[in-house]
């Protein structure tokens, strides 16, 4: 009876604690990371550091001096010396340390070895990261961030940057027009491409901005959006007309560029601009953004007067993607599938968008349209996607960087509401007034009935 009892004084918390901890890992793993794993990376790197990397190959042999001091003083062999570390910074989602490396060596090698120093250290994810010529930083994940997205407090935005998402090396994932000017967005249905597009407009309207919509699938994406859209198309008809003005607005400020530039000789040469953005404040023209949903729908034709205008407004976007920068216009283009097969200036169109974020595709082929030309590598990545895990995407440029990506929850009626509040920002362009969406009041809610009624039975 007494071996029962020291069993149940001394088994009972430990399979207590131990059941906390698995529910913990599993149901919440930050408040897992900072009890446990922690403390655990903690220690496992500290004390394997200089197996680990010597395991790597990311050891160099010392340098002359040291080995005739160790010979000189202990007589040992010199082993091969790690890469000087500095202290460790432990954040909420994992560690980071800074490596400083040694002569002959490359972030290259740690970047090739990051999957093995994963496993040797029990960590999710491992990146590399250079920082100055000569130093890097390991971030290391301490668990998946991308199964239950949480965006960090604090993140350094500002005018027309958005926080949309999250990157697998737990930092934020910002769409920066000033930046990547023009974007192409490929999802297919249930994939999370319109939570993507919703946290999109949803940071963009409480800046001084405009929103644009061209939405071909009667507006029943852009429409919760209205009370701060400056103009909206909701099918084809609507765009083409809607295209031209936009065009027009831009070749307007180009003219207002010019006028800018074409000022006395003697005038100094940072008030010579060749943007919006070099003009004064009071002169600047606010930004446009101009967002295009389902984008196949403007390309899909069934008659010959179809065809002659979907070939104008192609004609017009591209327009709009080659020189709508400097004039502080931006696309947001999105789709299922965008490729040759659309038509005539469909490649075209594609090769200005410079952003691209793949969500989950239904064939190989989608994921190359958007991902193909400039990171070869993430096409696979796009293609491993789940459909379990809405939200996910490979997220690119035209440098060939590549992330994964997940967009947080963000409820229509969040979003919505987000525009309500901030539909007094619509700034006044008079040429975009014809397209302004009508607002739809708030819907009466009725009072629920004093005596609840009962369902008749025989």
């Amino acid at each position: 009876m007494s071996d029962l009892t020291t069993l149940l004084e001394v088994g009972g918390p430990v399979a207590a604690l131990g059941g906390g901890a698995a529910y913990a890992r599993a149901k919440h793993p930050t408040a897992y990371w900072s009890t446990v794993g922690l403390p655990v990376a903690t220690v496992r790197l500290l004390s394997t550091y200089g197996s680990v990397m010597e395991a790597c190959g990311l050891t160099v042999a010392p340098s002359r001096l040291r080995v005739l001091a160790a010979k000189a003083m202990t007589r040992r062999e010199v082993r091969p010396v790690p890469p000087r570390r500095g202290l460790l910074r432990p954040t909420t989602t994992g560690l980071r340390i800074r490596l400083r490396l040694a002569p002959g060596q490359e972030p290259a090698d740690f970047a090739a070895s990051a999957e093995r120093l994963r496993h040797a250290w029990g960590v999710h994810a491992v990146y590399v990261t250079p920082v100055k010529p000569g130093v890097i930083e390991l971030r290391l994940v301490g668990y998946d961030v991308l199964r239950r997205v949480r965006m960090p407090r604090k993140i350094a935005d500002g005018f027309l940057k958005v926080p949309v998402a999250l990157r697998e090396d737990a930092t934020p994932f910002v769409r920066d027009y000033r930046t990547i000017p023009h974007q192409l967005t490929l999802g297919a249905t249930l994939s999370g491409k319109s939570m993507y597009l919703r946290h999109l407009i949803a940071g963009l309207a409480p800046q001084p901005v405009a929103l644009v919509g061209i939405d071909c699938k009667r507006g029943v994406e852009l429409a919760p959006f209205a009370a701060r859209l400056s103009a909206l198309a909701t099918d084809p008809e609507q765009a083409a007309e809607l295209l031209p003005v936009l065009v027009k607005e831009m070749e307007d400020r180009y003219d207002l560029i010019k006028a800018r530039q074409g000022i006395a000789p003697g005038t100094p040469d940072e008030e010579i601009t060749s943007d919006i953005w070099g003009l004064p404040e009071h002169e600047r023209p606010v930004p446009v953004v101009l967002f295009v949903d389902e984008v196949a729908e403007l390309f899909l034709v069934a008659t010959k007067k179809d065809e002659e205008r979907r070939d104008e407004m192609v004609t017009q976007l591209i327009r709009l993607a080659q020189l709508g920068r400097a004039a502080g216009m931006y696309l947001e283009v999105c789709g299922q599938r965008f490729g040759a097969e659309l038509g005539k200036g469909a490649t075209m169109l594609r090769a200005q968008l410079t952003g691209r974020v793949c969500h989950r595709v239904n064939d190989e082929a989608s994921a190359k349209m958007a991902l193909g030309d400039i990171a070869p590598e993430a096409v696979l990545a796009a293609c491993s996607i789940a459909p379990e895990r809405p939200g996910l995407a490979v997220a690119g440029d035209t440098s060939g960087g590549w992330s994964r990506i997940r967009t947080p929850y963000l409820s229509l009626t969040d979003a919505a509401e987000t525009c309500r509040t901030s539909a007094g920002l619509v700034p006044d362009l008079p040429a975009l007034e014809p397209f302004r969406p009508d607002v739809p009041e708030h819907p009466v809610e009725h009072a629920a009935p004093v005596v609840l009624p009962h369902p008749v039975t025989d």
